[in-house]
Formats: structure tokens, sequence, C-alpha cells
């Protein structure tokens, strides 16, 4: 963003991955290099007029009465200073119970914003932060569009361990590798493990199962009542699969046609809910937490 003037970023991941954390400490170390920083929430979304009413009233300026005033104002704004602004929780102006990155009808002008930011010449950022991929966010010409998205995964440094009570450091990286380096799932199971076996790992460990927290629960069921029915489908059939499978093979446990089946899984990779291996052929992995959390209570 500062080294090559891209001026739409996206924070990428699941719910509980870092995203917030890693914004908060880019903002720590470079917010003397921008002369205006606001972040706002879509957690609850509002209308992209009112958004913008909310960013000109806070750089000082009366907002216009018409939305493409507003926008020129905003633009203008953007060009003469050099402004970031953070929107979190985008995944929420996007239709639930479809497929990844479709606008609901009253959000569907937030497209015409990050169109706008990506073609006007101007010299600030927007970043946006969300649990699926954006449809402004999928450039096959870089050179031509300043866009970048970065997707987190899990962390692997055990250091992210220390200072929580836990026991048996020897252990640690099972820990880790056992709920994919995710932030929030090993904060949460570090508290259970602190709470049940007086934070001793091994102890944990050697129940040999994968335990889904109340925490995860919650997630996951927000997740998969999110999606859609087709999502689901797919996703029950993966849930079978103890291994990375083929396109192939698990197509042939769905009734769906080429269409339904290609684009659902798509959307499950926007949804950072399933991830490509490419090996001698190409497979597809769900995550198990999620898959164990499907099993248990789907």
């Amino acid at each position: 963003m500062l080294n090559q003037n891209t001026n739409l970023i996206s924070i990428l991941g699941l719910a509980g991955i870092g995203k917030t954390t890693l914004v908060k400490r880019f903002i720590d170390l470079h917010q003397q290099k921008f002369e205006v920083i606001i972040w706002r929430s879509l957690k609850f979304p509002k209308s992209l007029n009112l958004l913008i009413n909310d960013l000109l009233n806070t750089c000082q300026q009366e907002p216009k009465a018409t939305i493409n005033d507003k926008l020129k104002q905003l633009f203008d704004i953007l060009t003469n200073k050099k402004c970031l602004i953070i929107l979190d929780d985008v995944q929420n102006i996007f239709t639930p119970h479809q497929f990844a990155g479709k606008y609901q009808p009253e959000y569907q002008d937030y497209q015409t914003l990050f169109k706008m930011i990506t073609e006007t010449q101007h010299q600030s950022s927007v970043i946006l932060m969300s649990q699926e991929q954006c449809p402004e966010m999928e450039s096959l010409d870089e050179e031509l569009y300043p866009i970048k998205s970065l997707e987190l995964s899990g962390l692997e440094n055990i250091d992210i361990l220390k200072n929580t009570g836990l026991k048996d450091e020897d252990t640690w990286l099972n820990l880790m590798i056992l709920y994919t380096g995710h932030p929030l799932f090993l904060k949460t199971i570090t508290i259970s493990i602190k709470k049940i076996f007086n934070g001793k790992v091994g102890e944990f460990l050697a129940e040999n199962e994968l335990v889904i927290t109340q925490e995860m629960q919650s997630l996951f069921s927000q997740i998969f009542n999110k999606i859609s029915p087709i999502e689901q489908q797919i996703i029950l059939a993966f849930s079978k699969c103890n291994q990375p499978v083929s396109r192939k093979d698990l197509k042939i446990t769905l009734e769906l046609s080429s269409t339904n089946f290609i684009n659902g899984l798509e959307s499950l990779q926007k949804r950072y809910l399933i991830h490509k291996i490419i090996e001698d052929n190409i497979f597809f992995h769900l995550s198990p937490i999620f898959r164990e959390y499907v099993r248990n209570f789907c």
C-alpha cells in the first residue's frame, strides 16, 4: 500500500483469524503517513448514502444533496489528502443463503464506490476486511487496477501460546496443528484446557479428540446457516471424507449440475471454508475443525 500506490486492499479470512489485529498493528506503525484515518464497521451496515455522510462529516465537510455530489466531495478529499479508510465486516453487505459476494439490493451501490476507488486517480487507500471475497477484488490485470488481496491463514509459531498459563510446552506445536493455528480457536480451547485440565496440554491431547468448544459451535453455526443450500450440500459431502478429495470424486456423491457444483466450490473457496491442493492432481480440502462441527451438529 505504501510502496506500490495500491488504492484498494482486502484483508480476507475466517472470523477470528486476526484481520482486525493485523490492521490495527499496521496503523500503529504507519499512522503518521496518513493525514486522515477513518475506521468504520459494517457489522450493522448502513446505506452507502449514510456512510458517505458519515465520512464527510468526519472530514468536517457538509454533505451535498445528491449521492453523485457526495461522491465527488469524497473523492476530492481522497485526492487532496492522503487518507486511509478501513471498512470492517464487509461480508454483511452480501446476501445470505446465496453464493459468496452477491450484494444485497440495498447495498448494491457499494460496488460503485469500490470500483471508483480503483478507477479514479487519488492518493488515498481503502482497506476492506471481510470473511468472504468481494467481486471487485478479482482482477486479471494487476497493473491496470491497483488492488491487492491478503488472505490470512493460521499461525505456525507457538509464541502465541506463551503467557497463557498452558503447560507441557513440548506439546504446544501439536495443539497448534490440531486447531490449524487459528487464533480464536486456540484462545477458546486454551481456556477449556486451563479450566478442565489445569493447563496440561498433554492430558488434553491424550483425549485424542478434536473438541469443538461452544464458541466454535456458535461461529460455525452462523457460517453454515448463512451459506447457500448448494454449498451446504457440498459441505455435507465433504464432511464424509477424512482426506482431501478430487472434484470428480466429490461430484459423484452429489446430485448437482456442473454449473451449480462448480459455482458452489468457487463460493466455498471465497469463504475460506475449503482450500485447493495441487499435487499430481487437484484436490479440495475442508477445514478439519469445520468438518468435525458438521459431522456432529448438522
